[in-house]
């Protein structure tokens, strides 16, 4: 699996680098500032771009520019940004296009290396995986959720993160049964068509938090 990495802290940048090569990824290139990034995208064409947000020159959004130019002109390309701090403002920015495979997780998840790699693949394969304190704060903000049950809550924060029915299932102590029940529940109060798609689902919650 292909990857460009862009991030311009050095030991982190040269850190990620070794672990996905540990893992078995490809990391064609792993670069440091924003100007950068858009030329190696389209050259490379990965299988999914590690992007931070804030690069040099200015330390702003370049990171996410890139990423969401590189998406006009390779539709579906899969991006897992990186953060130091929650920005649900750059996670609602990634579903604009409700195309590919999209993450956004906090630096220091990188620390649980099996559920960054594990992550990584899950975008990489189209899914989308949002961290949790991401998800909490775009819940939190929304009015229209008013309307759902704590247990609604629950279940939609756990899809959001981007996790299986049988996941939700398990983290929940219910059956997978009750957890399709709440979901279509959920998708009922929020006005939403039925869909099968997993992914095309949690993008449908995502984008309705960005509404």
């Amino acid at each position: 699996m292909r990857v460009v990495i862009a991030e311009d802290l050095t030991l982190l940048r040269d850190g990620l680098t070794r672990l996905l090569k540990a893992f078995d990824f490809e990391v064609v290139d792993a670069i440091d500032n924003g100007p950068a990034l858009l030329p190696a995208l389209l050259r490379h064409r990965p299988d999914v771009a590690i992007i931070d947000v804030r690069l040099p020159p200015t330390q702003t959004d370049e990171g996410l520019k890139a990423a969401i130019a590189a998406r006009t002109q390779i539709p579906g390309l899969p991006v897992l940004v990186l953060s130091q701090h929650v920005e649900p403002l750059y996670a609602r920015e990634l579903l604009t296009d409700q195309a590919g495979g999209v993450g956004y997780l906090l630096k220091e998840r990188v620390s649980d290396v099996e559920q960054f790699v594990a992550t990584v693949q899950q975008v990489a394969g189209g899914g989308t995986a949002f961290d949790p304190e991401v998800v909490a704060q775009m819940l939190a903000r929304r009015e229209p959720l008013a309307g759902l049950t704590a247990r609604e809550h629950e279940v939609l924060r756990l899809i959001a993160e981007g996790r299986s029915n049988a996941a939700v299932a398990a983290q929940l102590f219910i059956t997978e049964k009750v957890v399709s029940k709440h979901i279509n529940n959920i998708f009922t109060k929020l006005r939403m068509p039925p869909s099968d798609d997993d992914n095309r689902r949690v993008l449908a919650v995502l984008m309705f938090l960005n509404a």
